[in-house]
């Protein structure tokens, strides 16, 4: 069984280790066979997946955070090939969903040692996701996190604190299961796992193979709601809080006046006054 590793350098906060050097003995180790192949450009991870895919790869392995994955698996979406997580971000949604080792060495003995299993795969507006994707604020702090110039917990949590006095929710009409919903946007959640990562659990109840993306709605959040959501995402009780409406759904439509940002796992991609979001069932292999 042939793996490639496709290595982010950028990802993660503990830059100092040799992660090409550890892959490499840990992997050896385990007595894979196996390639290191390190990005070099936004999407470049993209390519090596689907490069790697077609040179007979049977488990393409993302090394970096929620983005990197998110790359390696569009490449693997259509290919005969798995994908495996070694999770190198601040966040590690989808590998904290499948139960994945967060530690380097525990990871790597795992990927090379597999079992397979398919996970759905979520699109808005053509764009793939495999954790989570989202409208208003989630999409506001994933764009002004990316100009933060610090990666992490800390400063996300810094980012969403200073943008909350700021935001304001937006009227959206909301088209799922055959109804109209004329509603405001605070957060307009898509789930396909349960969480955002870091164990912030925006859809508790999300099945990744169950066929329906959890939808979460959060119309205002005012400071007494927003500590209801604050101890709903830590606990994994948000959808039993009140502070959020929740639906199931394989299509989801989404229009407002004015225009939103959206993100896909945690990146965000751009504004939009129309959404499409849609569920392809089980149209992913994952090595878990």
């Amino acid at each position: 069984m042939r793996i490639c590793f496709i290595l982010n350098p950028t990802s993660g906060t503990n830059r100092t280790q040799d992660v090409p050097a550890l892959l490499t003995r840990y992997a050896t180790a385990a007595g894979a066979d196996f390639e290191v192949q390190a990005t070099q450009y936004a999407g470049h991870a993209e390519e090596l997946a689907r490069r790697a895919a077609r040179q007979g790869c049977r488990v393409v392995v993302a090394v970096g955070g929620d983005g990197t994955v998110n790359e390696v698996a569009r490449g693997l979406l259509g290919t005969a090939a798995a994908l495996g997580i070694i999770p190198r971000g601040s966040g590690n949604g989808l590998a904290r969903h499948l139960r994945l080792p967060l530690d380097l060495p525990g990871a790597v003995q795992r990927v090379c040692r597999p079992t397979f299993q398919r996970i759905d795969v979520g699109r808005i507006n053509g764009r793939p996701f495999f954790c989570t994707a989202g409208l208003g604020f989630d999409a506001h702090v994933s764009k002004m996190f990316a100009r933060a110039g610090t990666r992490g917990l800390s400063t996300y949590i810094k980012v969403s604190l200073r943008e909350y006095r700021r935001y304001q929710p937006v009227p959206v009409q909301l088209e799922l299961n055959n109804q109209v919903l004329a509603t405001n946007c605070y957060v307009l959640a898509f789930a396909n796992a349960a969480q955002y990562g870091n164990n912030a659990y925006i859809a508790p109840r999300a099945d990744i193979q169950d066929g329906l993306l959890d939808v979460c709605l959060i119309d205002a959040l005012p400071l007494t709601r927003a500590v209801r959501v604050g101890v709903g995402l830590a606990l994994g009780t948000l959808a039993t809080s009140g502070a959020a409406v929740y639906h199931t759904s394989h299509h989801i439509r989404v229009r407002t006046e004015h225009t939103l940002g959206f993100h896909v796992d945690g990146d965000y991609v751009a504004d939009a006054a129309e959404f499409e979001v849609a569920l392809e069932h089980l149209a992913l292999e994952v090595a878990v």
